[in-house]
């Protein structure tokens, strides 16, 4: 047997056939230029509120993050495993 090209299957048939020689364009269908021209307000409009609240968010002073960390580690500040759970639980049930 000679191969003399590349084939593919024929989901109908079965038949080999010939696999065309000009490539696939990348290019959105027809009409899939509008949704994605709607889809992106969509998009900013929804994360808008996420946005605003990380800008109002303080930023992290790792300084700050450092020395609790050590204090931490020589034991001079105890660490309630149980208090925190409490809290992160209380804030993410929208009552923090």
């Amino acid at each position: 047997m000679r191969i003399t090209g590349r084939t593919t299957l024929d989901p109908l048939t079965g038949a080999a056939a010939p696999v065309a020689a000009e490539p696939v364009s990348a290019a959105a269908p027809v009409g899939a230029s509008a949704a994605a021209d709607t889809a992106a307000p969509l998009q900013s409009d929804a994360l808008a509120p996420a946005m605003q609240a990380l800008d109002a968010m303080p930023e992290i002073d790792s300084a700050r993050v450092a020395e609790l960390r050590d204090a931490l580690a020589r034991g001079e500040i105890k660490f309630d495993a149980d208090r925190l759970a409490g809290l992160v639980q209380r804030f993410h049930n929208g009552r923090g």
